[in-house]
């Protein structure tokens, strides 16, 4: 079994686990205090799930928020809102942690901007936030993927950067006081890190058969937007970490089913920005919610009638663009028209009801009449006259398992606690890994947000443990 030594005062290291946005954030911080980061992804690429985000990142207030600046308030009470009933439980530490993500958003997005040279000029109001407040850049690429790219090139370019693929993390060690490494395999060699470790590593959401099928076996034959693979908070846990919420997880209501592969049971997600530029969600070519709610009331409304399909369990709704929708999400439905996921066509082709669905909400969208699922934000849509031959863009879309808000708990400071609350020396997590954030419902454009917020401040814990230890 390979090993690398021990720490000494001349080569101080730390072990960072999980190459999405929480680790490559973690792994900055600590490389700006000058310590040498082992960094380990058990993907053959880095970026987790991270690099397939695409509505952005929250962040309040902002520069590029619209209205007087400084007049997005209610981010807090936005988050709390959506995590539902579970806050009567742990109450105050899920108000401690909702509070860090909340108030530390604004100088996150500075840190993306200014520090990082990203763009997030864009901003979107998705559903269950009541003031635009997701950003995203206004090139081709998306969010996720230009902040990925961003730090993990920055990171390349130290040399106190080492990056290692395909490398499965199997042991967290730990002594009587503290955690100081962990044993993981690489190209079916053993090896062993020493060090204080940051957990990075995401959800469960891709681990049917294990940890999902144990604490949601109602969401079997569910698709889902993960790849299949094992959930690691068994490792924490093995070391002494307490979890939180692990039946809570989301099922995203717009997953696209694609034409040419209907029962594949890996969904591509229909970015949420989409109904937040102004999409509408049609079923038997009639409007059933408003398509501002939460992820989970939405999910709840579609999976209330008989699911379409058995293996995968999955329902038929069209997502219905018009074009000023898509001349603000362009890069976006480019992208999903080019892999067969939406298509170009006209009213005439969305049967008898649709047209009259689609001229109702285009009178609510002018202002002409109150919108019948009290829906107030209508991002661009334009489409004012409704004809049949009006060009619309449509997908067909389905629930699918997409995020997992359980998890291990985390303080303020991103350390895992363990027995009676107290913080397990020597290892920190942040993102997907956690939970306590988020309760019932992760509010679109907070994952992103949750991974810098929390993986900055576990960066900067570890940094103090090593110049202190």
């Amino acid at each position: 079994m390979s090993k690398v030594p021990v720490q000494t005062s001349a080569g101080k290291h730390a072990i960072v686990v999980g190459s999405g946005i929480a680790g490559l954030t973690a792994a900055s911080q600590l490389i700006s205090h000058g310590i040498t980061v082992y960094l380990l992804e058990r993907s053959a690429k880095p970026g987790g799930n991270s690099i397939k985000a695409s509505s952005g990142i929250n962040g309040a207030p902002t520069k590029y928020q619209p209205g007087p600046p400084f007049s997005d308030t209610t981010f807090y009470e936005d988050t709390y809102k959506s995590a539902g009933t579970v806050v009567s439980t742990a109450k105050k530490q899920r108000e401690s942690l909702i509070k860090t993500l909340t108030n530390s958003s604004s100088d996150a997005i500075s840190w993306l901007v200014d520090t990082k040279g990203i763009d997030l000029s864009v901003v979107a109001q998705l559903g269950g936030h009541s003031f635009p407040r997701t950003h995203r850049g206004a090139g081709q690429t998306p969010p996720g993927a230009s902040i990925v790219l961003t730090l993990l090139k920055a990171l390349k370019g130290s040399p106190l950067f080492h990056l290692e693929t395909s490398c499965d993390v199997s042991k967290v060690l730990r002594d009587d006081s503290q955690v100081t490494g962990v044993e993981y395999k690489c190209e079916d060699q053993a090896k062993v890190l020493y060090g204080p470790v940051v957990f990075a590593s995401g959800g469960f959401g891709g681990d049917a058969k294990g940890m999902l099928a144990q604490y949601r076996p109602d969401l079997a034959g569910f698709p889902s937007t993960n790849d299949p693979r094992p959930g690691s908070q068994i490792l924490l846990t093995e070391v002494g970490a307490q979890l939180l919420d692990m039946d809570q997880v989301q099922v995203h209501p717009t997953s696209f089913v694609d034409p040419k592969d209907i029962s594949n049971p890996v969904k591509f997600l229909a970015a949420e920005v989409l109904r937040g530029e102004g999409g509408i969600l049609l079923r038997d070519g009639k409007r059933f919610i408003n398509e501002m709610e939460t992820r989970k009331n939405i999910t709840d409304a579609i999976t209330r009638v008989a699911t379409n399909n058995v293996s995968p369990r999955q329902w038929e709704v069209e997502l219905v663009l018009d074009e000023g929708v898509y001349s603000n999400a362009s890069s976006h439905i480019d992208f999903y028209m080019w892999k067969g996921l939406m298509r170009k066509t006209t009213v005439s082709e969305l049967g008898q009801n649709a047209q009259t669905t689609i001229q109702e909400f285009a009178k609510a969208a002018a202002g002409h009449i109150d919108d019948p699922f009290l829906r107030k934000y209508f991002g661009h849509w334009k489409l004012h006259d409704v004809l049949p031959e009006s060009v619309v863009y449509v997908g067909l879309v389905t629930p699918a398992v997409h995020f997992t808000m359980g998890g291990v708990i985390i303080s303020p400071q991103s350390e895992v606690l363990g027995a009676d609350s107290k913080p397990i020396k020597g290892l920190w997590a942040a993102g997907e890994v956690t939970g306590g954030i988020h309760g019932e419902n992760r509010l679109g454009g907070s994952s992103l947000l949750e991974c810098v917020v929390f993986g900055k401040i576990a960066g900067e814990q570890a940094a103090q443990y090593l110049e202190q230890n």
